[in-house]
């Protein structure tokens, strides 16, 4: 079992910017996918970024050319530097991961961090 806890989620005026953070414990693998979701009030979760294996990240229109996702190690597998943040970022974010064993792959989430974005 894999755990993912997200940090530097906070309140920043528009404008602003915040870099998201995800750790993992627990039984700790390399992942083979990493990526962002969001959720806002009375919205579905939208996947906001994510790198595959193959290292190509993949953005939502609505955040590319500000946000820029990242890779890192077992522990902090994955990041998220959010610049130029708008108040429609305001939301729930949440890490994720796809790991590959063997044949069968685990998905895993964490529990969010609130972004709000003032205007």
């Amino acid at each position: 079992q894999v755990q993912l806890v997200e940090s530097g989620g906070g309140l920043v005026q528009a404008g602003g910017s915040l870099r998201l953070s995800c750790a993992a414990s627990g039984n700790i693998f390399i992942a083979n996918t990493v990526a962002w979701y969001r959720q806002a009030p009375g919205k579905q979760r939208e996947l906001v970024a994510a790198i595959a294996s193959d290292g190509t990240p993949n953005y939502v229109d609505s955040v590319k050319g500000r946000f820029t996702i990242s890779r890192g190690n077992a522990k902090n597998p994955v990041y998220l530097q959010m610049n130029s943040l708008k108040p429609e970022d305001t939301a729930v974010y949440y890490c994720y991961e796809k790991v590959l064993i063997g044949i069968k792959t685990y998905d895993y989430w964490g529990q969010g961090t609130q972004v709000t974005v003032s205007s």
